[in-house]
């Protein structure tokens, strides 16, 4: 099944299937049903966060360090897991950032669906 990526911000849709939050801290005015299932450990530390937002680092830098983040033993956990999730249903992975290409749901959703391949980093 498909993993997609979308900012918790947009409608929720049927097909967006299991739908799981990825943020350090919960989005202001977003209920609990359409954050859907939180997932903190697999968000971006809020230092890593403001460094992008504030420009101090590039999007290679923090992708190299969101990705760093994830070699956790707790986040290749969380990753297995909505990898075996994905193998039956859909899998949609959110956050608040309106752009979707240098945000780290995209890389969130690489590093899942290697996970479903049997890749590891």
């Amino acid at each position: 099944m498909p993993v997609r990526t979308k900012s918790v911000y947009e409608p929720a849709e049927p097909n967006d299937g299991l739908r799981v939050l990825t943020t350090n801290y919960w989005p202001r005015g977003v209920s609990k049903e359409r954050g859907g299932v939180y997932k903190r450990i697999l968000g971006p530390t809020r230092e890593l966060l403001h460094a992008f937002k504030a420009g101090e680092i590039g999007w290679p830098e923090y992708e190299r360090q969101y990705l760093e983040l994830m070699r956790g033993e707790e986040q290749r956990a969380e990753i297995a897991a909505l990898a075996e999730a994905a193998r039956t249903q859909t899998v949609t992975i959110m956050c608040m950032c309106k752009d979707g290409d240098e945000c780290h749901r995209s890389v969130l959703r690489r590093l899942i669906e290697d996970a479903m391949a049997g890749v590891t980093a």
